[in-house]
């Protein structure tokens, strides 16, 4: 199969407008979608893998079945995720896993990025090609952070080197020769010795039959995502997914998703500045009155009462002290 190549000018994907509200309330993208079906200045499409390069917008909120690596060329960006928030500049790279996540505006208007999808079925293949010859890793990963920051050796620095070059040329490169270069950069991280979190987290792809449930939830239950969209980052059927979620939990996903969601109400509720309608979005609610229905019955006090209440229950164990 050969690469399938789309242009634009200007060289920018208008995945979504600049919008002024909180992100987080609106429905969140598919990037691999949207990236094959907007126009982007470079891309190269070989089947289950894509390689893009564009300008890319803030204000955004996307997610992605597929795990994939950012290579920022130009620009500087702030990156939120359910654990932190991510500050990336030019000249630095980040693996992103299966999962979603809010660009927030930019700090500059020019950042433009490199992407590569990266499905579970090559690290597998690659990782298993590889067996004879990496050795143990000790570092482990976090599961609840969707970012793993990459350090660059030899092998990383000559692979963007490589495809900035095939992006900035007038001819399509070989699929053949495209595959064999991410084969590369991967072989660079498993068998390398300046990646150990990574190359733990290829291996552990590499070990799993489907992505974990339990894991793709707890970093990702606060965005307003579908019940599908769950399903599709977990490489699940609906019926699959629903199945094995309640095997896990005991109860049906939107029942967990609401009680995780009003925990996290709760919490920026009790330590954070932000408005009780900002409190609402940054915990995948649309709508205010559900929520503050469902919180009442949760905590028995409105949101702005809880609020007060927990402020002044603190005030009260300082002076106890």
């Amino acid at each position: 199969m050969g690469t399938r190549t789309k242009s634009s000018n200007p060289d920018r994907l208008q995945l979504q407008p600049k919008l002024s509200v909180n992100v987080s309330s609106l429905p969140m993208m598919n990037a691999l979608e949207g990236i094959r079906a907007n126009p982007v200045a470079r891309q190269f499409d070989i089947g289950d893998l894509l390689f893009a390069q564009f300008a890319c917008p803030g204000n955004i909120g996307i997610w992605t079945q597929t795990d994939h690596l950012i290579h920022v060329l130009t620009g500087k960006s702030t990156w939120k995720t359910a654990s932190r928030t991510w500050s990336i500049a030019a000249g630095e790279a980040v693996y992103v896993k299966k999962g979603a996540y809010v660009l927030p505006e930019h700090f500059d208007d020019d950042y433009c990025v490199q992407v590569f999808f990266i499905p579970d079925t090559f690290i597998k293949a690659t990782v298993i090609e590889l067996a004879p010859v990496l050795r143990d890793v000790l570092q482990p990963v976090d599961s609840n952070d969707l970012l793993i920051r990459i350090n660059f050796d030899t092998g990383l620095s000559a692979f963007f080197s490589a495809m900035s070059i095939y992006f900035a040329g007038d001819e399509d490169p070989p699929a053949a020769l495209l595959k064999l270069k991410l084969r590369e950069l991967l072989t660079s991280i498993l068998v390398g010795q300046g990646n150990p979190a990574l190359s733990t987290y290829l291996r552990q792809v590499a070990a799993s039959g489907s992505p974990s449930v339990a894991a793709i939830m707890e970093m990702n239950f606060y965005h307003n995502l579908s019940l599908a969209a769950f399903a599709k980052m977990c490489h699940r059927s609906l019926s699959s997914f629903k199945r094995d979620f309640r095997n896990l939990y005991g109860v049906s996903p939107g029942k967990w998703l609401l009680g995780k969601r009003l925990e996290r109400a709760a919490s920026l509720l009790h330590t954070s500045a932000l408005s009780v309608t900002e409190v609402i979005f940054e915990c995948g609610f649309e709508d205010v009155s559900h929520f503050s229905r469902a919180f009442k019955e949760r905590f028995n006090y409105s949101p702005s009462a809880y609020r007060q209440a927990s402020r002044s229950r603190a005030v009260a164990a300082r002076m106890d002290r």
